[in-house]
């Protein structure tokens, strides 16, 4: 798969495109560990059909984490408001 990339890219279109589908990979991972840890450490009820789609569909855990990035960063902004 390298060399296709390779050969129709060059070098640093290989390099590219395996860097990307490297950070694909790790924030697929990423996202399926984030939707199927347990919130705060607690006891969550573990939905199985969304682990499942999680990890059929590579695209729903990086849209997750996505949208959790922009949640923690309202929610952190909300809390050093000093206008509170």
């Amino acid at each position: 798969m390298l060399k296709y990339f390779y050969n129709q890219l060059g070098f640093f279109g290989a390099l590219g495109v395996s860097f990307l589908l490297f950070l694909l990979f790790v924030f697929w991972i990423a996202g399926i560990a984030g939707i199927s840890l347990p919130y705060d450490g607690g006891s969550k009820k573990k939905n199985t059909w969304e682990i499942v789609l999680a990890v059929l569909i590579p695209v729903y855990p990086i849209g997750w984490l996505i949208v959790d990035i922009i949640n923690q960063r309202r929610l952190m902004r909300k809390k050093s408001d000093p206008v509170a």
